[in-house]
Parts: C-alpha cells; sequence; structure tokens
C-alpha cells in the first residue's frame, strides 16, 4: 500500500503540469500527499477496523477536506453530504484506492467481492467496479507468484488492450478505462520498483493517480527500496503513518 502513496505524493506535483522532462527528482517540497492517498488510507482501515468503506472513506476524507489538488466535483459533493450515495462514475478513483484489498484478502472471490464493495459507494458504474477489480486482483496476483506475462494476459482479457509505454503521450483522462491500462502498461514496461515509478510520470496525463496504481503493482512485484520508503513517510501526518504500521503488521502475520 506504501507503493500507492508513494507514486501519489510523487506525481502530486505533476498533475495539472506534467513532466516535461525524464529527469526529475521524485521529492521536492512541492510535494505532498493528495486525496488519493486519503482514499487509500480509507479502504485500509475499512479492512483492518471492520466497518464499512463508505463510513471509513467519508470521515478521512472529512478529517482531510483540502488536499493537494482538491477533490473531483461529484466526489467534493459526495464529502460534503451527510447522506451520500453513489453517482455512478467510472472515474479512475475507485481504482486509485483499491490496493489494500489485493495485499490484505486471502483468496481471489474475496478480492473481487471487495474491491467491488470499496468502488460501488461512489463508482457504481460498470467500469468503476471493473476497474477496481482489476487493479486489486493484479496486486493479488503478483502477492501470489504471477508474473508480468500474466498480468498482462489478465489486464488484455478486461479491457481488450494495453497501451505501448509511450512518454509524453497520455493525455489527461480521468476514467478507469484510461487510468487502468495506462497504468499497467507503466509497470510492464519497469525493471524495478523506482522505474515503475518514474515511467507512471512521464508517461503523462493525471500523474498523481496513475502514480498510486502503478505504485501497488510495482509494490506487489518488487518491494520498495528502503530510502525511497523513509522518503516518503517524512510527508506524512501521524494518523496515516499510525493506518500503515498496522497494515503492514496484518500483511507481515498473514505472510
Amino acid at each position: 500500500m506504501l507503493g500507492t502513496i508513494i507514486g501519489d505524493i510523487v506525481g502530486s506535483r505533476f498533475e495539472f503540469r506534467n513532466a516535461k522532462s525524464s529527469d526529475f527528482d521524485f521529492f521536492t517540497d512541492d510535494c505532498s500527499f493528495t486525496d488519493d492517498t486519503i482514499c487509500t488510507i480509507a479502504v485500509a482501515d475499512a479492512l483492518l477496523s471492520d466497518i464499512d468503506y463508505m463510513s471509513s472513506v467519508h470521515s478521512w476524507c472529512r478529517k482531510y477536506p483540502n488536499p493537494m489538488g482538491g477533490y473531483g466535483g461529484s466526489f467534493a459533493c459526495w464529502v460534503a453530504s451527510d447522506s451520500p450515495r453513489p453517482y455512478n462514475s467510472f472515474g479512475n478513483g475507485s481504482a486509485m484506492r483499491v490496493s489494500p484489498i489485493g495485499f490484505l484478502c486471502d483468496s481471489e472471490s474475496e478480492v473481487l467481492l471487495e474491491a467491488r464493495k470499496s468502488a460501488e459507494i461512489t463508482h457504481n458504474h460498470t467500469e468503476g467496479i471493473k476497474g477496481a477489480q482489476v487493479i486489486a486482483m493484479s496486486v493479488y496476483m503478483l502477492r501470489h507468484g504471477a508474473t508480468k506475462r500474466d498480468i498482462e494476459a489478465y489486464v488484455n482479457k478486461a479491457y481488450g488492450f494495453i497501451p505501448d509505454f509511450k512518454p509524453f503521450s497520455n493525455p489527461f483522462d480521468e476514467t478507469c478505462m484510461n487510468a487502468v491500462p495506462v497504468s499497467v502498461s507503466c509497470f510492464l514496461h519497469s525493471d524495478d520498483f523506482d522505474s515503475a515509478i518514474r515511467n507512471s510520470i512521464i508517461i503523462g496525463g493525471d500523474s498523481d493517480t496513475i502514480g498510486a496504481i502503478t505504485g501497488g503493482l510495482a509494490e506487489a512485484m518488487y518491494g520498495i527500496p528502503a530510502s525511497t520508503a523513509e522518503h516518503a513517510l517524512s510527508y506524512l501526518p501521524d494518523d496515516i503513518k499510525n493506518v500503515l504500521n498496522r497494515f503492514y503488521s496484518r500483511l507481515n502475520k498473514q505472510e
């Protein structure tokens, strides 16, 4: 899950001003965690605390009402509502927050069920649900020994394509139909965790979210370099780090 957060932090300064070169620092004073991190932590907290996804995401987002980059318009209305309802979204938010499910769930059927439940609180469109399920299942598969070829075949079956990896080519498109195949392409063309994150930034588009999705996949295959993890943790408040500590404690016991 920290891989998701790292991708979010690195991508945060490029979300609305995409990288123009592959030569950039991962962490600068212009970086911060965004709504992607908050929602991912909320999903993890729901699993760890055995509470429903809606309550957890709603509570965490109200706790952090003004993250860097803000919340999307429809999601901001959802957060502001005292009685939030799903709004048939197929935006990439369902896929960017789902990695904890792929890490913590114990079977394919559980992964698919929990990914659906996590998506449906907001993204109850079939494409929103599919995006969450595909990413959660890809993380789960990688944790259980899947190869890149396995992931390529699985995502190709779900979407019918995975785009070629071409730096600086991706438009700003906030849908699952863009973010999931593009993020998978960034991961498939990586050699290690850091190169996966770098790919997710130089591809262009919605950089923090593509970074977050790619980062979850990359962590599941490669792990995270200690120095990269340590630097990312310095951006996070204690309540978020507490959830991370609980998450990895649970994960280590499962393994």
